[in-house]
């Protein structure tokens, strides 16, 4: 069932949704929480899709925040909501309310928001593109447990993880981190099997791919290894490498859907890594509510390093000699290890073994002139 409403206030809404219940025969609200989706006209098509099918594993009053304030100065001092209320059919057990905020009611979002939320019932914010540089100090994004951007969407997909990681609140989280949860899984089950030391480790994924710096913060965090990254064609995250005593891990994935993890002294295996579509992802997020502290610790760690040291290039192919591959050199920027300050033992040119000049040979006296020992020779032979 849907309503159109021109010209509305939050009251209306509230009364239209409680009227659509009543038509439908679903008096009862049994939604879990409430989903705010901040976007704009052109792209709210896609994020409400995604939200719509997440909800079918989270009940969930979804409230679309489109923002219009407007191209003429007319346009922008004016204030008026139109709004569609949607129960029923395509929302499943949810309800969907697409608010259009046009003028100065843009900049208020908040107060047109706030009298919508279900009682008693936690609050996600999502900004599919263009999230505010600091989300949990956003009026929207006080109002919610959790918080998801995507710095997927960004024009730089690095410099927005460095500004994750300098704003982070916990309840902050992003879906370039969500992507590599079965890589993670993935990874965290071979080292479980394989108990040989960790010494480093290689990303590959394409550049500017968010997902695959957080990877390799990820690994170089938990394991206190150098971590590498390889600039690839994609799509995507394609390969981890993890250089062990006992030989190469790894897991690569070269087009995009199946991955084979290859153990020493193990057969290859065939993996399901599937690049997973967004409303996955949504309601994956939407599992958890707490904060998540490994995606805290692994997006603040080394974040500084990124823009220059975070993408590397390799001379050679990885696959015919991954061992060299693996070792830190001019071309291939490392990402800093646990303790970033602390050298390694016996690094040259480190403030705690300072380099020593070699020991240079005592100079030679000069020989006087010629003419002064013609002199001294003369003045001899006279005496």
């Amino acid at each position: 069932m849907n309503i159109d409403l021109t010209d509305t206030t939050s009251s209306r809404i509230n009364s239209a949704l409680i009227q659509a219940r009543r038509s439908t025969g679903t008096p009862a609200v049994g939604m879990v929480l409430t989903l705010v989706i901040v976007t704009d006209e052109g792209n709210h098509y896609d994020a409400l899709r995604a939200a719509s099918e997440a909800s079918k594993e989270h009940p969930s009053r979804i409230l679309v925040v489109i923002k219009r304030p407007g191209r003429s100065p007319r346009d922008r001092k004016m204030a008026r909501m139109d709004a569609e209320v949607r129960v029923g059919g395509e929302t499943g057990t949810g309800e969907t309310v697409l608010l259009r905020l046009h003028g100065e009611l843009a900049n208020h979002a908040y107060s047109v928001v706030l009298p919508l939320l279900l009682p008693d019932a936690p609050v996600v914010v999502w900004w599919p593109e263009d999230a505010p540089e600091h989300p949990s100090e956003d009026l929207l994004g006080q109002l919610a447990q959790r918080r998801i951007t995507d710095a997927q969407a960004t024009e730089d997909p690095v410099a927005a993880l460095g500004l994750r990681a300098a704003t982070y609140t916990p309840g902050d989280t992003d879906l370039a981190w969500t992507r590599i949860t079965p890589w993670r899984s993935v990874l965290a089950a071979a080292l479980d099997q394989r108990h040989s030391p960790i010494t480093s480790a290689i990303v590959e994924g394409e550049a500017y791919n968010p997902s695959s710096e957080l990877l390799a913060l990820w690994l170089a965090e938990r394991l206190g290894v150098p971590v590498n990254r390889q600039i690839s064609e994609g799509p995507g995250l394609t390969a981890v490498r993890l250089e062990t005593a006992d030989g190469v891990i790894c897991l690569d994935r070269a087009n995009g859907s199946l991955a084979e993890l290859a153990m020493p002294g193990q057969p290859d295996r065939h993996v399901a890594l599937q690049r997973r579509e967004v409303s996955e992802l949504i309601a994956e997020e939407l599992r958890r509510l707490d904060p998540d502290e490994i995606y805290a610790s692994s997006v603040k760690f080394g974040v500084n390093k990124l823009g220059k040291g975070g993408v590397g290039t390799l001379e050679r192919d990885a696959k015919a000699d991954p061992a060299a591959q693996l070792a830190p050199g001019p071309d291939r920027p490392t990402l800093p290890t646990r303790d970033p300050e602390a050298p390694p033992e016996h690094a040259p040119g480190s403030p705690k073994n300072p380099p020593q000049a070699p020991a240079q040979p005592p100079a030679p006296k000069p020989h006087p002139p010629a003419k002064a020992q013609e002199r001294k020779a003369d003045g001899k032979a006279d005496k």
